[in-house]
């Protein structure tokens, strides 16, 4: 599952392989237009969340979104890939590498100065992955955050406050600052708000040097909540409990004696609900 940590690490590794290299071949089953020209040279390649744009000295950029299934590969010529074919999305090549792109539900070129370009930064927050992110900044989108019934468990995904906090993340988070995933974002007050987005902030640069992450070294796999329903809390011994939340269904983990809910359990539901 592809998360901020995740996507800023393809970023630098395809960073290494392509920048200033010229395009030798360039393909995209699903796009019509534009394409890198021959030859192009790739000028830059950036993150920000899920997001990740590719951008040619000749002003052509694309822009992949990952969401839950999409991955970056890179192999050197004649290296056997990793995923069928029929699975690739983009293919980049260049001297001594070949980029690819599987699974990325959006895959999309523009030009540079296109009118029609998506904003990819302009509504999102600061990513935190950044050493220079503004964490103030997303600290004042939390606390304003319009609909104020909305669950934490929720907010936290939403890339609006800041980039790069995904399923994984928001369970290890709200278990670290004690705060059930079910509490309403207008009842987090702006200490715990800080707290919230400190503490996203440092388990993901934590977690920039390797694909194993970890969140919390007592836990078994390194994490504390997160795919650990029925079992044992690192901190109190409760089973921790699981459910899915929000329109997207998606599961949260979390200890009900840590992380204690603030009023009823209804609307909860079941993972195998």
């Amino acid at each position: 599952m592809p998360e901020g940590d995740t996507i800023y690490r393809a970023a630098a590794a395809l960073r290494t392989a392509l920048l200033g290299r010229p395009t030798i071949g360039f393909r995209a089953p699903r796009l019509v237009a534009p394409f890198p020209s021959a030859g192009a040279t790739v000028a830059s390649v950036d993150s920000h969340g899920k997001h990740l744009e590719i951008t040619w000295d000749d002003g052509v950029v694309l822009h992949t979104h990952m969401r839950m299934t999409g991955s970056w590969h890179l192999y050197r010529p004649g290296e056997k890939w990793r995923k069928p074919s029929t699975q690739v999305r983009a293919v980049i090549e260049v001297p001594d590498w070949t980029a690819v792109c599987f699974n990325a539900p959006i895959v999309e070129t523009y030009r540079v100065g296109d009118r029609h370009r998506p904003p990819v930064a302009g509504s999102l927050g600061p990513d935190l992955c950044r050493p220079d992110a503004d964490l103030g900044e997303c600290v004042a989108r939390l606390v304003a955050f319009p609909d104020r019934d909305t669950p934490i468990g929720e907010v936290l995904l939403d890339q609006r406050v800041a980039c790069g906090v995904g399923n994984v993340y928001r369970a290890e988070v709200l278990f670290a600052c004690r705060l059930s995933p079910f509490a309403p974002v207008g009842q987090v007050d702006p200490v715990t708000a800080e707290a919230l987005i400190t503490t996203s902030a440092r388990m993901l640069r934590a977690n920039l040097g390797g694909p194993e992450r970890v969140t919390d070294r007592r836990a078994p796999g390194g994490l504390a909540v997160y795919g650990r329903a029925g079992k044992r809390c690192i901190e109190c011994g409760t089973v921790i409990e699981a459910s899915r939340l929000g329109e997207q269904r998606r599961v949260v983990w979390w200890c009900p004696t840590c992380q204690p809910a603030p009023g009823p359990a209804g609307g909860r539901e079941h993972p195998s609900g």
